[in-house]
């Protein structure tokens, strides 16, 4: 097995992402899983890849204060050298600026030609003599500019943000995006307790405390792989964000009851339902792709539950066998996905405002054909895991005007009770933020049917 440096696998990392459009995350694994790095050169390449994409905007324009072509006239190879180079240099206080210079001509030497390892060089330390001299775009004259560039979000973003929620929240907004996310799991109730779950945890010398909010939850650190602790493999927890615990118990389904999950995959919250019935009654866990159902069911199999059938459907098109048969339905809808940009690096430069567009029609699509599968007197919950008013309440609101037989219920017997007074709990909503409750971004809304089903 070759030996590399941290730094050269975050460059591998990197170019995958940008040359090949792959998701981070993704090449991310696939290349530590290849390079088998020490535990430190591990999470040193993590740091950097996710640090380089998470303020790719900056890095970019850092560097254009010193180049005379644009970064992209570089190879991809160069490009990248010169932004997780910068990336140290201006974000990372621990690393000297000779260290990140002179690691980065080593890169261009094997990546480049002596033209180029020249050009980094006197890029990079132009760059660390002009440090003090730079400065970003007046907050006061220019908050768009200041915002974009000093917290790192693509402008389109920042300048919805600011209309929508001002200055002071959207600069807050931007920083709990900006930080490295905490490990969340969810303790597997139908095998052991969450107190049970922290000793076991931290006999395998992991750090765990109970989330805020989710009665189930953890937060853990002193990990290299949860897919190595024992306790994952014997199926005592479930990776899952708080947030997203919060909607099962939404939900709140009854043993024996039937349960339809939308857009089930990879199964985390239909496993959570199946704990919170006991593993009775019935789960069907449906997907649009076959290959995405196989997770929910090796997640199964691992956490020992039995109520749960895969299926292949599409929730926007017509199934008339389905109508009236769910005591309790989750539409976790897709959605833009911009209360959990914290998680994804990547993901905020792959968001366009037109893609919210096309996602409100499908959301309503799929809003007004699964709701004919409650059965009267049944439950909906609708769920995302952004923070558009559009995606959400919105569309929540539009669909009750076209359908009177549902009705929003009060979130209070169902949430606890540091979150009973936030806004339109009592109304039958609620909107989690990355700034305020320091989860993932969520909306959550609970409807029910009328017990005449008209």
């Amino acid at each position: 097995m070759s030996v590399i440096t941290a730094r050269e696998l975050a460059l591998k990392i990197l170019k995958e992402v940008d040359a090949d459009d792959a998701f981070a995350n993704l090449a991310l694994n696939k290349i530590l899983e290849k390079y088998q790095p020490a535990k430190l050169d591990r999470a040193f390449a993590t740091e950097l890849t996710y640090g380089t994409l998470r303020t790719l905007n900056t890095l970019d324009w850092l560097l254009s204060k010193f180049l005379k072509k644009p970064l992209t006239a570089q190879t991809v190879w160069i490009r990248n050298i010169l932004r997780i180079a910068t990336y140290q240099i201006f974000f990372m206080d621990r690393v000297p600026h000779s260290a990140a210079c002179n690691e980065a001509v080593e890169l261009a030497k094997k990546y480049g030609h002596q033209g180029v390892v020249k050009f980094v060089n006197g890029v990079l330390r132009n760059l660390v003599r002009n440090l003090d001299n730079i400065e970003f775009p007046d907050i006061d004259s220019d908050p768009l500019g200041h915002i974009t560039l000093k917290y790192s979000h693509p402008a389109w973003l920042v300048k919805r943000w600011l209309k929508e929620h001002g200055l002071k929240q959207t600069v807050a907004l931007c920083l709990a995006n900006n930080r490295i996310p905490t490990n969340t799991v969810r303790t597997n109730t139908l095998r052991i307790n969450r107190e049970q779950l922290i000793q076991r945890l931290q006999q395998e010398g992991v750090s765990a405390q109970k989330t805020e909010y989710a009665q189930e939850g953890l937060r853990i650190e002193g990990f290299l792989s949860y897919r190595q602790l024992a306790a994952f493999q014997q199926g005592l927890f479930q990776i899952q964000g708080e947030s997203s615990m919060l909607v099962g118990q939404v939900l709140h389904p009854a043993d024996d009851a039937t349960v339809i999950d939308v857009a089930a995959a990879p199964g985390g919250k239909a496993t959570h339902l199946a704990q919170l019935m006991s593993n009775t009654g019935k789960i069907y866990a449906f997907d649009l792709h076959q290959h995405k159902l196989k997770l929910i069911q090796d997640n199964c199999r691992r956490l020992g539950i039995t109520n749960i059938v895969c299926r292949v459907q599409d929730a926007s098109k017509l199934a008339p066998a389905l109508h009236d048969q769910a005591d309790y339905l989750l539409l976790d809808a897709p959605c833009s996905g911009l209360g959990v940009l914290h998680h994804r690096s990547d993901a905020k430069w792959r968001k366009e405002a037109s893609q919210i567009t096309t996602l409100v029609k499908l959301q309503r699509a799929m809003l007004e054909n699964v709701a004919k599968w409650v059965c009267p007197g049944g439950v909906l919950v609708y769920s995302t895991c952004t923070i558009t008013p559009e995606e959400n309440l919105a569309q929540v609101q539009a669909f009750l005007d076209r359908n009177n037989q549902f009705r929003l219920e009060d979130l209070t017997p169902f949430l606890p009770a540091n979150l009973a007074g936030e806004p339109g709990v009592p109304q039958g909503f609620i909107q989690l933020w990355p700034h305020q409750q320091q989860t993932d971004g969520f909306f959550i809304a609970r409807l029910r049917r009328s017990k005449s089903g008209a």
